[in-house]
């Protein structure tokens, strides 16, 4: 008979990452049906409860607990899970408190001990972020949520706070940034140059700062703004903020601008701010169409398109049309993230190829739908293999389009992950984010993954146009 038992751990927090981990070891062991490690926030508390995780010690958790949960084939695996996961939690513990890096419990105790600081990162559940970020900018700190379910009105209340003060708020739900040559969150390892990059996507940052570096230049300064800013609700609050500091900055001649399509009137608010800068720009809102720009800005259709205008050169073509018969006929693409996976669904649309559950399919790993109590593909990419399993068995599908994303925060080895599936049974297509600098190295994933008979594409749009080619002809046949 299966066994839900929790334990709860009064006034604990531990970092979400760090629980993601060792949920995922604890839901490996024998027995193990499944199991979850999180803060007693309600929203937590609601994930556990439809996973069918949460017992009565746990529905009593605050927001200051934290709750490990598990459910197990019988009251004795349930028992010796809950006591791995204490085990496991407690080696965490050990190996941060070992770590020399300063630790601090407050904003208060981190400035005290880093003096001289002028950026905060918020990286807590999203009850609390709206909160801790206030109270950064109270400090005079530039500030990046990294949490996401903020309340629209509390992003735009801080966002306005930070613009009244001078200061950038970066966020919520910003992933990525790059600034003045640091990475921060989920970035990678980009050399300083005069191209500044203020983004609304952190994966659409990833990409047009790596190929920016792969093309011989250099990132000014990366900004986030979060996916929402250029929603109705947030009016591009931060993205003009950025555009302000990027004008400023002696060190940015070229500014790109990332974004989905923004409603009509923040585009025209964020054009005319463009048209009022000296400075080049290129404006990339994926999916937009035809736009009027003012004359000192460029339109790139996609991440590349504006890489290569932000650098004024090309990027090495595709690779050659395929050699081999195909069998099926759809093109399924399986991403880590998710601007990646919208640019190329827009390829397959811009070249009149049906995209859908019953035709070329692309998925976002990322979404929340897909993450919910796990950790991050970019973190652990495992995630992705049960759909790799499921679409190299499915007799409709031609070939696979995958991103492959390095980087600080990244995993450690993700082509290596992809690499644990057979995939010479379907033509396998790539596209790898990153540079020779990150921790993973470029040319190390990408001749792994050719090694293994993957097609390696220079960009994700050339990889997502190069697939609506095999789709094009597998249609044909």
């Amino acid at each position: 008979m299966t066994v839900v038992q929790n334990r709860v751990d009064k006034g604990r927090y531990v970092d979400s990452v760090a629980l993601m981990r060792v949920a995922r070891v604890v839901s490996a062991l024998p027995q193990v049906e499944a199991a979850a490690l999180m803060i007693g926030t309600p929203s937590n508390k609601a994930l556990m409860r439809d996973a069918f995780l949460l017992a009565a010690e746990g529905e009593h958790a605050g927001a200051n607990d934290l709750v490990i949960a598990v459910r197990a084939k019988d009251a004795d695996a349930a028992t010796a899970a809950l006591a791995s996961a204490a085990k496991l939690l407690s080696e965490e513990t050990r190996t941060r408190r070992d770590d020399p890096l300063p630790h601090a419990r407050t904003l208060a105790g981190a400035l005290d001990t880093q003096g001289g600081s002028n950026l905060a990162i918020v990286s807590v559940p999203g009850e609390f972020a709206a909160l801790e970020a206030r109270r950064a900018l109270g400090r005079g700190l530039h500030t990046l949520v990294f949490s996401n379910n903020v309340p629209l009105a509390e992003e735009r209340a801080l966002k306005e706070l930070a613009r009244d003060k001078g200061l950038l708020l970066m966020g919520p739900d910003c992933g990525t940034a790059l600034i003045a040559g640091t990475p921060i969150a989920f970035a990678n390892a980009v050399p300083r140059g005069r191209v500044g990059i203020v983004s609304a996507s952190g994966t659409g940052l990833q990409e047009v700062s790596t190929l920016i570096a792969r093309l011989g230049g250099g990132v000014s300064h990366g900004i986030g703004v979060g996916g929402r800013d250029l929603d109705a609700a947030i009016g591009a609050i931060g993205t003009l903020s950025a555009l302000d500091a990027l004008d400023r900055d002696g060190g940015t001649d070229a500014i790109v601008l990332i974004s989905k399509p923004p409603a009509a009137e923040v585009a025209q608010r964020v054009l005319a701010r463009v048209g009022a800068s000296r400075k080049r720009f290129v404006v990339c809102f994926l999916g937009l169409g035809n736009a009027s720009l003012p004359p000192n800005a460029r339109l790139a259709r996609t991440l590349t398109e504006a890489a290569e205008l932000a650098m004024e050169t090309r990027l090495a073509a595709t690779p050659p049309d395929v050699g081999r018969g195909l069998e099926g006929k759809f093109v399924r693409g399986l991403y880590c993230g998710g601007t990646l996976c919208s640019e190329a669904r827009l390829i397959f649309k811009e070249r009149g190829l049906a995209t859908g559950p019953r035709e070329h399919l692309f998925l976002d790993l990322g979404d929340d739908e897909y993450t919910r109590g796990r950790p991050h593909p970019m973190i652990e990419p495992e995630l992705r293999n049960d759909h790799v399993r499921q679409a190299l068995a499915d007799d409709a599908v031609a070939a696979l389009l995958f991103d492959v994303v390095l980087g600080y925060g990244a995993h450690a080895d993700p082509a290596g992950v992809l690499l644990r599936n057979d995939l010479g049974r379907k033509l396998a297509i790539a596209s790898v984010v990153g540079t020779e600098r990150d921790p993973q190295g470029y040319s190390r994933q990408v001749a792994a993954l050719r090694q293994a008979g993957v097609i390696v594409a220079a960009s994700n749009a050339h990889a997502a146009a190069y697939a609506a080619r095999v789709a094009s002809q597998s249609s044909a046949a």
